[in-house]
């Protein structure tokens, strides 16, 4: 019983019972925007004052930050958290299904809250997830999870609020070889069936959701309605010029009123388009090898403000190689985008408030205003600066939550090792 209790997962945060204040601390709104010496305070899970004027009102703790940093919690975007454990052991894995068009496929019924990933997000300021799923043309949808809960029912903030499209690549491409020499890109003689295949789909759905008595019941038709009636995003997966342009404007002459593009690699020829036609972006983290051998190896760090320069609205998408692990480090992601050009309070709007507009849920998250939820976290330094984050509190809708992962464990079982031989 004991070494079960040792290593399970911790439990989850209680309901606010005390108001709190958090008092001289330097505030990062999420929104652009910077207070110092400033007053945060939060009760029933709600923020009810932000100022740099000493409150009126009576707070029943009180948390000395001077010289610290408080932020909104950040929110990961388009990850498989929850969805896989162990990459080398395919039971775990599963984030996918067998098929090309499942927008009925719910993600959020397979995400695991309990999983080891899941604890070391926290300790770096990652509060919020998209959980979404990958493979296929139509992947299946999305929801929004926080993450400090039993179970994916308590984790949910929005449920299925997008489904995820991926484009084909207009493009093919032979790989690199000794023999072959470089990689040679040539246009793909699929390209305009596979978007005609997307194009017959969108149609058949609609045609199915006019129908008042539909026979027999298409569940993946049905799952469309959502998107039709704009209660939903599609976030379109592509990365270059054409496939951006493309897929966004069959979107919309579909009349598909919520647009996220994802990815965007080599988004910048696309950049006066997505600001002329307000479509957000979640872009790919820099932390990648190019994608071609005469790619500049800084141009993915410098895009983010590059296109933010050019009026788009930016947020981090976090895939990558180890995505899962590697999610934890979205901080540090945006601190790459703002040591190439990004503005640091711009760096952290990119996956706080800017997340939760691609999310939709910006009305309760994303910045520290009066009003929102009460989802933050005290950083003993800059938290984009992986030398300088270091968590002492972290709350989400209130509800102070563990910062301890196995990792910290084993510091301090091994710290303690040290100590003890140092004094033989």
């Amino acid at each position: 019983m004991f070494f079960g209790t040792s290593y399970s997962q911790q439990v989850p945060g209680k309901e606010q019972s005390e108001s709190i204040l958090i008092s001289n601390g330097t505030i990062h709104i999420g929104n652009g925007d910077l207070l110092e010496n400033a007053f945060v305070g939060f009760d029933k899970g709600k923020i009810n004052y932000v100022s740099t004027e000493q409150p009126d009102m009576d707070y029943e703790i009180n948390i000395d930050a001077a010289n610290k940093h408080i932020y909104p919690g950040f929110i990961a975007l388009n990850t498989s958290l929850g969805l896989g454990e162990i990459d080398a052991v395919r039971a775990t894995i599963d984030e996918d299904e067998i098929g090309d068009f499942l927008p009925h496929v719910r993600s959020i019924i397979a995400y695991n809250a309990e999983s080891k990933v899941v604890e070391t997000l926290r300790m770096n300021g990652v509060l919020l997830s998209q959980i979404a799923p990958n493979g296929g043309i139509i992947s299946g949808s999305s929801s929004v999870v926080q993450l400090d809960a039993w179970n994916w029912e308590d984790a949910v903030i929005r449920y299925d609020q997008g489904i995820h499209l991926n484009w084909p690549s207009p493009y093919s491409r032979s790989g690199y070889s000794y023999y072959r020499g470089p990689s040679v890109i040539k246009k793909s003689d699929k390209y305009e069936s596979n978007v005609e295949e997307i194009k017959n789909f969108f149609d058949s759905s609609k045609a199915y959701l006019n129908d008042p008595n539909p026979n027999p019941v298409s569940l993946p038709y049905k799952a469309m309605s959502s998107v039709f009636s704009g209660n939903a995003t599609v976030f379109l997966h592509a990365n270059n010029e054409k496939q951006i342009t493309d897929g966004v404007k069959f979107l919309q002459d579909q009349k598909i009123k919520n647009i996220v593009v994802v990815g965007g690699t080599n988004s910048l020829e696309a950049g006066d388009f997505l600001a002329d036609n307000n479509i957000k972006i979640a872009l790919e983290q820099p932390h990648n090898l190019p994608s071609m051998e005469d790619e500049d190896v800084k141009s993915r760090f410098r895009l983010a403000s590059q296109l933010i320069n050019k009026g788009v609205t930016v947020a981090v998408d976090a895939t990558g190689q180890m995505t899962r692990m590697n999610t934890r480090n979205l901080p540090f992601f945006a601190g790459s985008f703002a040591a190439y050009g990004v503005e640091k309070e711009k760096a952290v709007e990119t996956i706080t408030l800017n997340a939760a507009k691609v999310l939709g849920i910006e009305d309760n998250y994303g910045s520290i205003e009066v009003g929102k939820s009460a989802t933050l976290f005290i950083s003993h330094g800059d938290a984009l600066d992986m030398r300088t984050n270091n968590l002492s509190h972290a709350y989400i809708d209130g509800r102070e939550v563990s910062l301890e992962t196995n990792q910290t464990k084993l510091w301090q079982r091994y710290k303690k090792k040290v100590e003890e031989e140092k004094k033989q």
